[in-house]
This record gives C-alpha cells, sequence and structure tokens, in this order.
C-alpha cells in the first residue's frame, strides 16, 4: 500500500504497511483500485456528455464512491469489492450508451486511444481485485514526474473532498449537473498524458472554485430544510435515561432517529461533527435532543467506551473500534467496519430503519457517565453573523475589535495541535475566532468571553460550513471597501487531517486568499516543486511557533 492523503501519513511521507488511521493494506489497495476504475467511469461519462447523453445513477455512484475513499470511512473489504463490481457495471452501462450513439452517428467504431481503466474486464473475485490493485496504486509508475503525481493526487484528493459535499447535499435532494460533470472531467483529467503540470495546477485551482459552489450548494440544502442555524448555549452534560450517540456528519439520518427515538422515551445526543444540528431551529422542536456528549473524533475510543449505549456512526471519522464497544457500535451510509452492524439505505424514499438501535438503547437503559457540564455557544453561521454586521462594523471601526481569525479545519491525535489551544489563548483580548469543523474542539470549551455581546468564539458549525466564513468575508470587504478579502483584518491559520479540508484550502486559494497558515504539518501529497508555487503565489506557511505566528499575523503578514 501507500497512501498519503492525510495529515498524520507515516512520517510525512506515507503509510506503506497499514495506515495510521487503521486502514488495512487490503482495503487500502481495494480503495485505490476503485479510484482507478472512477476514472474509467469518468472517461465514457464525460465523452457522453460531450454528446449530450447523461446518467445520473452514474453521477452519483462516482461521487459516492469517492467519498467512501476518505479517511476513517471504510474499513470494509467486503464492501470495496462490492463498490469495485458495481464500478465496472456502471462503466459498462455508459460506456455502451456513447459508442451507440458514435457509431450512429459517425457510422464507423470508436476509434481513440481508450486507456487501460476504461476497458479493463474481471473475473469479479478480490484476490483479481488485490492483483490488479498491485498495478494502478499512487506509486505504481516509477517513471511519473514528481510534481505532475503530486498534482494528479491533489486533485483526487480534492475531488474527494467535494464529493462528500455533493453527497450529503444529493441526499436532501439537493444536486448540480455542473459539479457531477466537472468531477467526472477533472478525474478523467488524470488520465491523459498531455495534460502537463501547468494544465493539472490549471485544474486545481478550478476544482476550488467549483468546491465553492458545492459548499453553497450544501448549505441551501441544509438551511432549506432545517432553517437558518441560531446562536445557541448547546447543553454538554448528560441527562438521566436510556440513550443513543450519533456522530458523523449527516443531518438526515439525525432527523430520523430523533423521530423514531422520541416515542421510545431515549435520549439522543450528538457527537464530534454532529454537534453543530443542535442549532437548526428544525431540531430544537425535539425534546429527546439532549446536547453534545464529548469532543473531537479521535477521542471516541475513550468517550464510546464510557456512553453506556449505543452509538451508530452516519459518515466519518470512524477509528478502529475497542472491544469494550464495539458490539454497542452501529454504522450506516457508506462507514463500515468489519463485523459492525450495518443500517441500510433508504429504499423508495422510506427513512432508515433504527429499531435495532433504539432496541439496544432500552436494554442497555443506562445514562452516559457524565464527561463533562455546561453549555457552549454554537449557531453563528452567515446568516447569524450577518444579521451582526453592522455591530461588527462599528466594533471595528472603534477599535474594539482589532483581528478576526480564522481557525477552521480538522482536529487530529498529534501532539503539536496543542498549538491551535495555546493560539487561543495567546490572542488578545480585542481579537474573535471565526471557527468551524472539529479543529474548534481544541478551544471551543474556552472561556474567552465577549465584546460588547460577540462571543470571541463565533462557531459556524461543520467543516463545510467554512462557506460562512467565505459569504461573512465578501461582505466585510464590501463593507469596509476593501479591493479583496486579503485587505481586511482577517487571517487564517487552518488545521487540516482529511480530504475535506483539503477542498476547502483549495477553495481558499482559488480565491485568491493569502498568508494563510497550515498546519500541523504540510501536506505529503504536495511535492516540493508545488510548494513553491504555493509559498511564492499565495504566501503559504506552515504553522510552526505559536508566539512568533502570532506577531506576524497581528501585523498582517
Amino acid at each position: 500500500m501507500f497512501c498519503y492523503q492525510c495529515q498524520e501519513s507515516l512520517n510525512n511521507k506515507g503509510c506503506t504497511k497499514i495506515g495510521v488511521c487503521g486502514k488495512t493494506d487490503e482495503v487500502s489497495k481495494l480503495q485505490d483500485l476503485l479510484i482507478y476504475l472512477l476514472k474509467g467511469v469518468s472517461f465514457w461519462a464525460t465523452k457522453a456528455r460531450r454528446v449530450s447523453i447523461k446518467d445520473e445513477s452514474v453521477d452519483v455512484f462516482v461521487v459516492k464512491s469517492l467519498f467512501s475513499t476518505i479517511t476513517n470511512v471504510n474499513f470494509d473489504s467486503d464492501r470495496f469489492v462490492s463498490w469495485i463490481n458495481e464500478a465496472l457495471k456502471k462503466r459498462e452501462i455508459i460506456r455502451k450508451k456513447f459508442l451507440n450513439s458514435y457509431e450512429k452517428a459517425h457510422s464507423k467504431k470508436f476509434d481513440e486511444k481508450i486507456p487501460d481503466c476504461a476497458t479493463w474486464k474481471s473475473n469479479g473475485e478480490k484476490l483479481e481485485f488485490l492483483k490488479k490493485a498491485e498495478t494502478v496504486g499512487i506509486m505504481s509508475d516509477p517513471d511519473l514526474d514528481e510534481d505532475l503525481r503530486s498534482l494528479r493526487e491533489f486533485e483526487v484528493i480534492s475531488l474527494k473532498g467535494m464529493a462528500a459535499y455533493l453527497d450529503h447535499a444529493y441526499i436532501l435532494g439537493f444536486k448540480d449537473d455542473e459539479l457531477f460533470a466537472f468531477t467526472e472531467e477533472a478525474l478523467s483529467a488524470t488520465l491523459n498524458d498531455e495534460n502537463g503540470v501547468n494544465e493539472m495546477f490549471d485544474y486545481v485551482t478550478k476544482t476550488g472554485l467549483i468546491g465553492l459552489k458545492a459548499m453553497e450548494l450544501l448549505d441551501k440544502a441544509n438551511t432549506t430544510h432545517y432553517g437558518n442555524p441560531e446562536p445557541t448555549m448547546v447543553n454538554i452534560g448528560v441527562k438521566e435515561g436510556p440513550a443513543i450517540l450519533m456522530s458523523g456528519h449527516d443531518l438526515k439520518d439525525f432527523e430520523e432517529l430523533l423521530d423514531q427515538a422520541k416515542e421510545a422515551g431515549v435520549n439522543v445526543y450528538t457527537h464530534g461533527e454532529m454537534l453543530p444540528a443542535n442549532a437548526y431551529p428544525f431540531f430544537k422542536k425535539y425534546s429527546n435532543l439532549v446536547g453534545n456528549y464529548g469532543n473531537a473524533w479521535w477521542k471516541q475510543n475513550e468517550e464510546f467506551e464510557k456512553f453506556n449505549g449505543p452509538v451508530i456512526m452516519n459518515t466519518n471519522c470512524l477509528t478502529p473500534p475497542k472491544g469494550s464497544y464495539i458490539n454497542r457500535l452501529f454504522t450506516t451510509g457508506l462507514v463500515g467496519w468489519p463485523g459492525v452492524e450495518h443500517i441500510p439505505d433508504r429504499i423508495n424514499g422510506k427513512p432508515k430503519d433504527f429499531s435495532s438501535v433504539i432496541k439496544m438503547a432500552l436494554e442497555i437503559g443506562k445514562t452516559p457517565k457524565q464527561l463533562e457540564s455546561g453549555t457552549i455557544p454554537i449557531g453563528f453561521a452567515h446568516d447569524a453573523v450577518t444579521k451582526t454586521l453592522d455591530k461588527l462594523e462599528k466594533l471595528v471601526k472603534t477599535g474594539k475589535i482589532k483581528r478576526f481569525f480564522v481557525m477552521s479545519g480538522c482536529d487530529g491525535r498529534m501532539k503539536t495541535r496543542e498549538y491551535y489551544t495555546n493560539l487561543a489563548m495567546e490572542l488578545p483580548k480585542d481579537t474573535v475566532i471565526l471557527t468551524s469543523g472539529c479543529a474548534k474542539y481544541r478551544y471551543n470549551k474556552l472561556d474567552l468571553g465577549e465584546i460588547d455581546g460577540i462571543p470571541r468564539i463565533l462557531d459556524a458549525g461543520q467543516c463545510n460550513d467554512s462557506y460562512s466564513w467565505l459569504v461573512i468575508a465578501s461582505k466585510l470587504t464590501e463593507i469596509f471597501g476593501a479591493e479583496s478579502v486579503n485587505d481586511l483584518p482577517i487571517s487564517f491559520d487552518i488545521a487540516w487531517y482529511e480530504q475535506k479540508a483539503v477542498i476547502i484550502l483549495n477553495t481558499l486559494l482559488s480565491l485568491g486568499v493569502k498568508n494563510i497558515r497550515l498546519g500541523p504539518t504540510l501536506p505529503a501529497f504536495v511535492s516540493p516543486n508545488i510548494l513553491k508555487v504555493l509559498v511564492d503565489k499565495f504566501e503559504v506557511k506552515p504553522a510552526v511557533k505559536v508566539g512568533e505566528d502570532l506577531d506576524a499575523m497581528l501585523q498582517g503578514h
């Protein structure tokens, strides 16, 4: 195996025997083959679109399959075998549709060069898949130019992150054919040897702009269904009674769980990136929604053990479960772990069936062990903050707020991530943190106070809700008559871990945002030459030392 898509890649180079995430060599290889075949599907789908042939089932499959390979989503090799076989079927469907059209229009056979991933046939068995995977991994071509490989992987990794947002939106009934089409076009572009470093860099840049549209689409889907998040004080303690914990990102799953658990007298808690659900008006009607339990994804081994009830993972970020709670763990959607009960997908629009989870919660009948108590503020997405822009403008102009710090992204296990806690504690009292994603768990429970009623930590929500800061920055640019966000009193210090953070970073770069600090390490998939371009063109910097970085950011650097 070779995998370097996440921030914790071994030695910041790549995992070669087993993933730091817990992914096995077998699963890693099957993921490589799935990505390879998705490129083949995309090769035909892109050509088919040029003759006005589309197949939404193919488009959705590509998106979901990309999402399935994101770090900490699925560790079940049997599921990947199934998806690979489905990829082969989808590829043949769209291939035949295109070729039939082409041959009718041109009265001849299609005679262009066809890549192996668009033609390879299989007996459908895992052993054959693993053998083929050896020839298609990231490092399978030792002669490939290092910078070209870097950009191709940067592209694929960015598309994986965007696919997560497209999948969430699609589940809520929102889609955009332009985004499906670009995903397939960009995957197909990584096959074309005529696309050199400059062409692939252009694709990476364009992907950031398309990623913005994906985040906007998901924001519209979420707010249309559940209302605009409201400033909310969320309980982080426990309530007596049997309970279920849901972790992940999917709001539709959360809605259906709450509906089914309310009549049974079962309390429901959010965990990790489900925390923002507590701020949506729609969910406040549920009396069985207690609040948030625990912290970021990487603490789940300790926190799930203490929860005393069933736990559902509805998207990433799953870590290898401990024996003490694995029998209480459920997965759903694209998530998977061998031997863990999986809640099937919806059929014909009917809700998922969480009855087995509810039954277990009642049988256990225990109250979760209390980890902490009190409340924390959330719900400061673009709608809520936009309503305070007049006040923010006044506070900035009178000097009461000197600077905003966008500290969004992902949390992780490395001790070096204490950097973000220390930075938050060292920030001057006339500064405000704008946050989203699970990176906030490094500081969202600190008492940093307020500035004339404005909390010094404004939490917009999940990682995809980083879109809110782009909306707010755009409005502040208008208010202050600035030429760009780079002229505002805003500094970006982003923590990254997985591929959804990469598409957010890519979007910021594509919008021309400069002086972004990124940590706790720079991506292993970015080659030295490509990194130099990012440094020279966008002034990307590593997050290194709190004191030095803070001094520079306060001066606008």
